[in-house]
């Protein structure tokens, strides 16, 4: 299949990844398994889906070499001071049986540990070569300027919740302006695109699903990736099958117009843009 790519640091990464959050067990493993064998060059998980085992135990049983791979895990609020990110990172390491992994994010910003400390500590891996690069998750416009200023514009990708009900211009543009890629976690709005009119009738159009039409609109802006979850085969399939079809600007506009601030995930950490 034909693939579309951000680029991170003079790196290429595939613009629709395997999002893991909510698989466990043998599920989890079949489902990264597949992927692999599907054409999935990109996986996310994180400490706090309690599904590293599983991710790694695919990774490392797939026909698919380490390098090719661009994994992505992140550490959870409660591991963010310093000593904890490096001794919660070892065991992420651990559980995904490699030496590395590609992107390291905080998983959503602390009210107890200063940003400066957190951001240390994955300056520090960064350095080590055991994360090939750094990011955050779930950080508002303001903590993501502070996360550039106190890394020196290390910061790479800001993964939030993104899709045609709920808009990120904000986030976006301080993106775009910093070179940092925005990875959207829910774009298919919890299924909720499916059966959107508009989204429908775009799809016929396109000859292809609601699903894919959301994923196109995503992956079709600058800088913006996606990382669906999909267990079963036919939908992974489907997921990574769209970069074959462009759509039009007035059809990205309407997708765009059917924002309306929906935000599915809030832990009521964040003041949101």
């Amino acid at each position: 299949m034909i693939m579309g790519y951000a680029n991170l640091e003079g790196e290429e990464i595939p613009k629709i990844g395997l999002g893991t959050w909510q698989m466990h067990g043998q599920t989890c493993f079949q489902a990264v398994k597949h992927a692999l064998a599907e054409g999935y060059r990109h996986i996310d998980t994180a400490q706090f889906y309690e599904n590293e085992q599983w991710v790694g135990e695919a990774i490392k049983e797939s026909n698919v070499g380490r390098e090719k791979i661009f994994l992505t895990t992140k550490i959870w609020e409660q591991n963010l001071k310093p000593e904890k990110v490096r001794e919660s990172f070892r065991e992420s390491l651990d559980k995904l049986d490699t030496d590395y992994v590609d992107l390291l994010l905080i998983h959503w910003p602390s009210q107890d540990t200063p940003l400066k400390d957190t951001l240390n500590a994955f300056m520090q891996l960064k350095d080590s070569g055991k994360i090939r690069h750094m990011g955050v998750s779930n950080f508002n416009t303001h903590l993501l300027s502070q996360a550039i200023k106190l890394t020196e514009n290390q910061i790479t990708c800001n993964q939030v919740e993104y899709h045609p009900y709920l808009g990120q211009e904000a986030v976006l543009r301080l993106c775009r302006e910093n070179n940092i890629t925005v990875t959207a976690y829910s774009p298919l709005a919890r299924g909720r695109v499916i059966e959107d009119e508009t989204i429908t009738e775009i799809a016929e159009r396109h000859g292809k699903t609601a699903s894919q039409v959301a994923l196109r609109w995503l992956t079709q802006q600058d800088g913006v990736i996606a990382i669906p979850k999909a267990e079963n085969p036919q939908h992974q399939r489907e997921n990574l099958d769209v970069f074959d079809f462009k759509l039009s600007q007035k059809e990205m506009s309407r997708i765009h117009a059917l924002n309306r601030n929906e935000r599915l995930i809030d832990t009521g950490y964040v003041d949101w843009d």
